[in-house]
């Protein structure tokens, strides 16, 4: 298919069957101009970019894992050295990067006493209610595995761990303003969605407020529902394609809190390299390259200070080939 048959059908979008389907404020023209860029595009900076914001590409999942727990341990250890308690918001998505957090962290023998942990979301059902901490699904579990369980000795004590629950997650705001009120760093570790979410934040809760201003407010949400696409994203990340599964709500942190961050750590990771299959390419131009809006959670990303990790092959190009 030609560019101009590719525009072509990206204009009919609005008006067919696929209105109710994509946010209707998505300009599907200009998504696709962002993934039409040239790899070596993803680095140029552009006007709405915090001035200490960078993208920071890693030639395999290994290495991007390993950078991204760098940046993590070095944000704890540099909070340690400044006498602060650090505020954590911690990603369930991507992953790998915590087993790298873990090892830096030990290495440098770094008491995490001054953490304060908060994810940022978590499974519910319609009414807020979340999956038990020890099923395989719960992001809770992920946490207790990955990273509050390997440190040992050195971990975040239990009363400074903090969880999406309904009856805890609502209180968020308040603890995290407490804490930097008494001088604590505030960092945000995240994914990036399908849809360009950022935690369970989706594009289409932007309908729900009247100015952008009221957007950037919102500090969370409980049992939020999720879009198609999310959905299937994660039933094939997560529960092996089993779509079942995949709860269709969750708990949320908001705008209200991941835009407050003093300093972010975020991370791309969606290629198979064993079949050449770039699953993330977009997340990662749309992001970088949209420019901010409430439709598209992530690209406001760029205009906190902090660093955004992801696999090269993500930068494309993003064209079709056959396999």
């Amino acid at each position: 298919m030609s560019n101009l048959e590719t525009i072509s059908l990206l204009n009919t979008i609005k008006g067919s069957r696929f209105e109710t389907f994509f946010p209707k404020e998505w300009d599907m023209s200009r998504i696709d101009y962002c993934c039409s860029r040239k790899p070596e595009d993803v680095y140029k900076r552009e006007s709405w970019w915090h001035k200490d914001f960078s993208p920071v590409g890693a030639e395999t999942l290994q290495d991007f894992n390993t950078i991204m727990g760098h940046e993590i341990a070095m944000q704890i250890k540099l909070a340690k050295d400044n006498g602060q308690d650090i505020v954590m918001i911690w990603s369930v998505g991507p992953m790998g990067m915590y087993r790298w957090a873990v090892e830096f962290l030990k290495q440098w023998k770094v008491d995490c006493s001054h953490v304060h942990g908060f994810n940022m979301d978590e499974w519910s059902d319609s009414e807020g209610n979340t999956l038990p901490s020890s099923n395989p699904g719960a992001f809770r579990n992920a946490m207790e595995h990955a990273l509050y369980g390997p440190l040992g000795e050195l971990t975040v004590p239990e009363k400074q761990r903090h969880f999406a629950t309904k009856n805890e997650l609502p209180h968020f705001a308040d603890q995290i303003g407490e804490l930097r009120s008494k001088g604590a760093r505030f960092v945000v570790v995240y994914g990036i969605g399908w849809v360009f979410h950022i935690a369970f934040w989706e594009p289409h809760f932007a309908e729900d407020y009247a100015t952008e201003g009221d957007w950037k407010k919102a500090t969370h949400r409980v049992a939020a529902k999720l879009h198609p696409l999310t959905v299937i994203q994660n039933s094939i990340t997560s529960f092996k394609s089993r779509i079942t599964l995949v709860p269709a709500r969750a708990n949320t942190i908001g705008p209200g809190i991941f835009l407050g961050a003093d300093y972010t750590i975020g991370g791309v990771d969606g290629y198979l390299p064993s079949r050449n299959m770039i699953y993330q390419g977009q997340s990662l131009w749309v992001t970088l390259k949209y420019g901010p809006t409430m439709w598209i959670p992530s690209t406001y990303m760029p205009q906190l200070p902090g660093k955004l990790m992801f696999i090269n092959a993500l930068a494309g190009p993003l064209e079709a080939e056959v396999n």
